[in-house]
């Protein structure tokens, strides 16, 4: 009865001993794993053009100050026209009017009266070429006799990309991709395997400016790159 039971008891230690060392196996090459990046870049071209185009007249009466608005209004429409962008393209987005006589800060040293009017004519179409011809040609403008104004923003044109979603599958695929190939090489070097995904990060996609130099944004380029960074965690066999 001893001897069985002496039997029993080394048989359990000897399955105890080997589970805990299975386990020990298992917790190690769990903690084994690589964590890689992923780049993936694309060229686009913008496909919204949002330009401002700002103006101020003036006159010694309220009257006077809106004849000249109106006609640098029919200006900035007029040069629109020849540059083959549709009066449907553009509205009117802001107008101020500012009594001299009425608001200090504006008041000239004389003492006379003058009455300004700003507006800002929204130019907004998918027609980005000629956006990009007409603000090359914006001297034709000023040589109209239109007072263009820097106020309240940028004064060029804005170029968006909005078609990111169409693009971003592909370009995840890429990042995936790339850092698997380079956790695959990680492995290679540690003499190890490359086991299954641990862990993902898609990244955040960034829209950049193609020609990037300072001061320049991605918003003032119709030119631009689209970059994801993804990180991913691989287990090592």
């Amino acid at each position: 009865m001893k001897v069985l039971v002496s039997v029993v008891i080394g048989l359990s230690l000897i399955v105890a001993a080997s589970l805990l060392r299975d386990g020990l196996t298992e917790l190690r090459t769990g903690d084994r794993y690589v964590t890689v990046k992923g780049v993936a870049e694309k060229e686009v071209t913008a496909d919204l053009a949002l330009w401002p185009i700002r103006f101020a007249a003036s006159g010694n009466t309220l009257e006077a100050a809106r004849e000249k608005a109106r006609s640098s209004r029919d200006g900035v429409m007029a040069f629109l026209s020849l540059q083959a962008i549709s009066e449907e393209a553009v509205e009117l987005q802001r107008m101020d009017v500012v009594d001299t006589q009425a608001n200090n800060p504006y008041q000239p040293e004389n003492g006379a009266r003058k009455v300004i009017i700003t507006q800002v004519l929204m130019v907004r179409t998918d027609e980005v070429d000629k956006v990009r011809q007409a603000a090359r040609n914006v001297s034709d403008l000023v040589d109209s006799g239109v007072v263009l104004s820097s106020d309240y923003g940028p004064a060029g044109p804005t170029y968006l990309f909005t078609r990111l979603n169409d693009i971003k599958p592909e370009m995840i695929s890429e990042a995936t991709l790339a850092a698997r190939e380079s956790a695959q090489q990680f492995a290679r070097d540690a003499d190890a395997e490359l086991g299954g995904l641990r862990r993902a990060n898609q990244g955040v996609f960034q829209i950049l400016a193609r020609d990037q130099a300072p001061g320049v944004t991605a918003d003032q380029q119709p030119f631009k790159t689209v970059r994801v960074v993804s990180t991913f965690d691989y287990y090592l066999q």
